[in-house]
């Protein structure tokens, strides 16, 4: 009996500590009011009737999609029946002139995600799970074998995975400043490409703002994948103080935004282009930048994005109203990708 009521005992601890970490979870994933309220007034006047869809979306995580980039450098031949059987296809048509042959994306209608792999040292993933929309800077680069590409703010590293998944850069420079997620990065790169082409690839942890000092001029393609207010995390920040704190710091982000593109432009060779973007709706960080750049930088000219645009746009919700070289994707249901705003300049002569 003895045995029995310590089994009982133990059984009970373990199920009230599976509950107290699903009601944590729960939590965590509890909108931030003071960061809806704000995003409330800020969006209703940048988006008018359109934020009333998207609002819907981004406090509504159960119907958020995950795509599933394969990786070329993975052979598993049962995985792209298995994403169709579970009702995944390809996420771009074939048919577009931009879309590299290697790349093999895959999304569906339904809300939820394909299971994730874990890291495996000396293993490599054979998927890569990602929010469709983040992919479009990458297309929008247009990376070609042989050239010389920097990803200025690279972690996570999903954009760079997405890279070598299109091309093979004769020089591969992928920067990120913040110590824990530089290892972030590296662990990523580690992931999901061999060893012969990791040693292709320099990474380091610079400041993205002096890179352009650093090397002038260097770079065919720069992709310049800002530090900015994520709308989809802040909106379910666990702690309300860190939130508030956030939104105060929220107007120094487009300065910190405009210096890396001012960087990225010094990086480029003449001829030379860059894509950037941010997974944020705010109009300061995106078109402000942009248009500030253009207004200060007089060796760079836009790039018109809308034939790409119109290529996906059975796969993504774009906002209107917006510049030809500028793209701003609106979560929606059934189509929740982005946020997730896209820019492309060329530079046209040395500074």
């Amino acid at each position: 009996c003895h045995l029995i009521l310590v089994w009982l005992l133990a059984r009970q601890r373990s199920r009230d500590g599976k509950l107290e970490k699903k009601a944590k979870g729960k939590l965590q994933k509890q909108i931030c009011q003071v960061v809806l309220d704000h995003f409330e007034k800020q969006y209703t006047a940048e988006l008018r009737d359109a934020w009333s869809s998207v609002r819907d979306v981004l406090t509504s995580p159960w119907c958020w999609q995950h795509a599933v980039l394969l990786n070329r450098f993975s052979q598993n031949p049962g995985l792209e029946s298995s994403l169709a059987e579970q009702g995944y296809h390809p996420a771009f048509p074939a048919a577009l002139p931009y879309l590299p042959a290697a790349l093999r994306c895959y999304s569906r209608t339904a809300p939820g995600r394909f299971p994730a792999q874990k890291h495996q040292p000396g293993r490599l993933k054979d998927y890569y799970l990602l929010n469709a929309a983040s992919l479009l800077p990458v297309l929008a680069l247009e990376v070609k074998d042989g050239e010389a590409v920097l990803d200025l703010c690279a972690a996570p590293g999903g954009k760079s995975v997405a890279i070598l998944q299109c091309a093979c850069p004769g020089h591969f420079h992928c920067n990120e400043y913040d110590d824990l997620r530089s290892r972030w990065l590296e662990q990523t790169i580690e992931s999901f490409i061999p060893a012969p082409l990791i040693n292709l690839i320099t990474v380091s942890k610079l400041d993205g703002r002096q890179i352009g000092d650093l090397q002038p001029e260097f770079y065919d393609k720069v992709l310049v994948d800002a530090p900015c207010s994520n709308d989809r995390s802040w909106l379910f920040s666990a702690d309300p103080q860190q939130a508030v704190l956030r939104l105060m710091q929220r107007k120094e982000l487009s300065s910190l935004q405009f210096q890396l593109l001012r960087s990225a432009v010094q990086a480029l060779r003449p001829g030379g282009s860059l894509v950037y973007s941010t997974c944020t709706l705010s109009r300061a960080e995106n078109s402000d930048v942009i248009n500030l750049i253009l207004n200060s930088c007089r060796n760079v000219m836009p790039v018109d994005l809308s034939g790409m645009a119109r290529g996906v746009s059975q796969e993504f919700t774009f906002l209107s109203g917006m510049q030809q070289h500028e793209l701003l994707v609106l979560p929606e249901k059934g189509r929740a990708w982005g946020p997730m705003y896209v820019a492309k300049l060329k530079k046209v002569s040395s500074t």
